[in-house]
């Protein structure tokens, strides 16, 4: 989707690391309703059989279907014609059907909580499925994500995905979609639970079908979702986050690997149009989390002390949080505010070290990085921040630039180019793995 300049002053384009569609779908089209058929034996999943798949792949909790709504449902020329002008259509092979499906999972307190994704299945005669988790970017507005939003760029990736014969699991986050409460942007915890438990509850719905998910997990996500991917990826080969799904590939796109050099970019005013609406986002959300003011005047100029909260409420539409903001971040913030930004301290600079430590790990799988050369809000520095810290680490990787894209285009660019990864990865396996390791390490 395009970026939309309606006033000099108002904040356009992705949300805080770039929502693909959260930030620049038209309220129209985020308030649009799913196509809502759901047969009665989908909804209100029996606590029996959820509990019962629960058991085979890990936590008694994590991953309990809640309900199941069916959002979706086209032949491949469909799939083809929903994807037309956005995303290359070359690889779609099979028709789809996608449900909207709530489960349990924790929060970044690690209480109980529900959130939703969606899941797309391919309309083929596979048993068993190739399995992809695909992590979104950041999302302002919480029906903006894949499983509430036909139009959004992160229901058309999942589309894709799901056309080349895969399912895809592509959680909306906690506190996002028809989830509960507020969504702590950034959170290891809850990212890595959402994501991990969407897995647990997309492999519970397959197997109603008669259909298996495949071990291996190919993992992809854009901006906010490029650190995520890592995350989760390290959560399931280091931390035994889940006891069947293990990890197979690795493909962020556009991810601001280094957070506390993006935010103080954007303290400082450095992304053109917007700066300030990415600050703000990170700013409330992280407080909620984390604690970072004891009052909105603490953070926040005396104009917009005290509406800034309100408007952050998730509930509140993109278009109307930017008409009511300035543009830059000198006219929302207080100057001492700004400065905590550029210079982290106590609990700010221990909780972006885990947003800046990433890729600091050794995958055991392929690694392909994606990023654009046009991108100007999380630029090219990101993912030789990435790469480098998988090269310390003796990790194998590879930086792929789709080309001259602004941040948005770069998704669109690159998820066609995942697919060919993906394919290549699977079938290789361990030589994968050894073509992307350093020459040296080869020898």
């Amino acid at each position: 989707m395009n970026i939309q300049r309606t006033k000099t002053r108002i904040l356009v384009g992705a949300a805080a690391l770039g929502g693909v569609s959260a930030l620049l779908a038209p309220a129209s089209a985020s308030a649009s309703a799913s196509v809502s058929v759901a047969s009665p034996a989908s909804v209100a999943a029996p606590a029996q059989a959820s509990a019962s798949a629960d058991s085979r792949v890990g936590q008694p909790q994590g991953g309990t279907l809640v309900s199941v709504k069916q959002v979706a449902d086209f032949t491949a020329e469909q799939v083809a014609a929903e994807l037309s002008g956005e995303i290359d259509v070359s690889r779609v092979r099979y028709g789809v059907t996608a449900y909207q499906v709530l489960y349990r999972t924790t929060n970044s307190a690690g209480a109980p909580t529900t959130a939703s994704q969606l899941l797309v299945l391919p309309k083929n005669r596979a048993r068993h499925l190739s399995t992809v988790s695909w992590l979104h970017g950041t999302t302002v507005y919480r029906k903006d994500v894949a499983s509430e939003n036909p139009k959004s760029t992160d229901r058309l990736v999942a589309l894709l995905f799901a056309s080349t014969g895969r399912a895809v699991s592509a959680p909306d986050y906690v506190g996002l979609g028809a989830g509960e409460g507020f969504h702590p942007y950034g959170d290891p915890l809850a990212t890595v639970s959402a994501s991990v438990d969407g897995l647990r509850a997309a492999r519970t719905v397959a197997h109603r079908s008669g259909r298996e998910l495949k071990r291996k997990v190919q993992v992809s996500g854009f901006s906010q979702g490029g650190p995520a991917t890592m995350m989760v990826g390290r959560a399931l080969q280091q931390e035994s986050a889940d006891r069947y799904f293990r990890l197979g590939a690795l493909a962020p796109v556009g991810g601001p690997f280094n957070l506390s050099a993006f935010e103080a970019a954007a303290a400082n005013d450095e992304i053109e149009d917007k700066s300030a609406l990415y600050l703000v986002y990170f700013a409330t959300a992280w407080n909620k989390t984390y604690g970072l003011y004891k009052s909105p005047s603490e953070a926040f100029t005396h104009d917009y002390a005290g509406i800034v909260e309100g408007l952050l409420n998730g509930n509140t539409t993109t278009d109307d949080i930017a008409k009511a903001l300035p543009g830059r971040s000198a006219l929302l913030f207080q100057e001492d505010f700004l400065n905590k930004i550029r210079k982290p301290e106590g609990i700010l600079k221990e909780k972006l070290r885990a947003l800046d430590t990433t890729c600091d790990w050794r995958p055991n799988v392929p690694v392909e990085i994606f990023h654009a050369m046009g991108d100007k809000d999380v630029n090219s520095s990101h993912a030789a921040y990435c790469a480098d810290q998988l090269t310390s680490n003796g990790a194998a990787s590879r930086v792929t630039d789709v080309g001259d894209y602004d941040h948005n285009g770069s998704v669109r660019q690159a998820v066609p180019r995942i697919v060919d990864f993906f394919d290549a990865s699977a079938k290789t396996g361990e030589a994968a793995v050894d073509r992307f390791r350093p020459v040296k390490e080869r020898q």
